[in-house]
């Protein structure tokens, strides 16, 4: 593993190295973007696409490639040059969900693979979504997709045993060991990833985390931001199992591992 490498395993080697990122998740037929075109179309959003915490930009491209106007932020300046040389087409920008000001209107804002959950605590929450309701149009809508806190009531399949998974990248062999925990005075679903490679590089640690929202707590959110909620399901979606295929319809319950949401907003800033 190169010195360069090794500095970034000490951050976060994933996001830090997004080539990487979108080899050890692959998606050839752009699901979840398929999956955002789709609920944008079937409820009449507009043209104009907010991705936020676009990451790589894969999902942004699809739906530049769908005819909108896109927009991909992130935090991540490492994704962002990515996805400029990458996946080109929509408008990348540097910004954090948790407060952001863009100085555009969008008819829809899309928050995938729990990117919403980054927002850990009451306040980072009510920042993006203040931020979310001044960026919208009226009618706006809010397309998110995360993991569902519900799940986590009185189950324990996630939690009972670390999970293994690997893939090989430029030659060389990576392996995580994966353990997940519930942090629940602070409502969060902590992540402990030891990273191990076959080139003789050292093991690394990383720690991340998601807020867990209940279904309803997230109603209750969005009503007080001046949102309505349109849908508000657990699968099928782009990572559930089975995943979603068009024509798909959602379900009607909200306690499965995902969460899909679709809100209008109602009132302005």
């Amino acid at each position: 593993m190169t010195k360069r490498m090794t500095d970034s395993l000490s951050r976060n080697l994933l996001t830090d190295n997004p080539a990487l990122y979108e080899a050890r998740f692959p998606d050839p037929g752009r699901l979840a973007g398929r999956w955002a075109e789709d609920r944008l179309r079937g409820y009449g959003a507009g043209a104009r696409v907010l991705d936020m915490g676009c990451g790589t930009g894969r999902d942004a491209a699809h739906l530049h490639a769908s005819g909108r106007t896109v927009t991909g932020a992130d935090l991540s300046e490492a994704m962002l040059e990515y996805a400029r040389a990458h996946h080109p087409g929509p408008e990348y920008v540097r910004a954090d969900l948790r407060a952001f000001d863009l100085k555009a209107t969008f008819d829809a804002v899309v928050c995938l693979d729990s990117a919403l959950l980054y927002c850990h605590t009451n306040e980072d929450l009510d920042g993006f979504l203040t931020s979310c309701r001044a960026a919208l149009a009226p009618g706006g809508l809010l397309v998110a997709e995360m993991r569902n806190g519900a799940f986590f009531l009185g189950r324990t399949e996630l939690l009972d045993a670390p999970s293994v998974g690997g893939f090989t990248w430029e030659g060389t062999a990576y392996t995580a060991t994966t353990t997940l925990y519930v942090d629940r005075a602070a409502q969060l679903l902590r992540r402990t990833r030891v990273w191990t490679s076959d080139d003789g590089s050292p093991p690394v640690e990383q720690r991340s985390a998601w807020r867990l929202l209940l279904p309803q707590e997230l109603r209750h959110l969005l009503a007080a931001h001046g949102f309505e909620v349109l849908a508000l399901y657990d699968g099928p979606g782009p990572r559930t199992d089975p995943p979603w295929r068009e024509g798909d319809l959602p379900a009607r319950t909200a306690d499965a591992d995902r969460l899909h949401l679709v809100a209008r907003l109602t009132r302005s800033a």
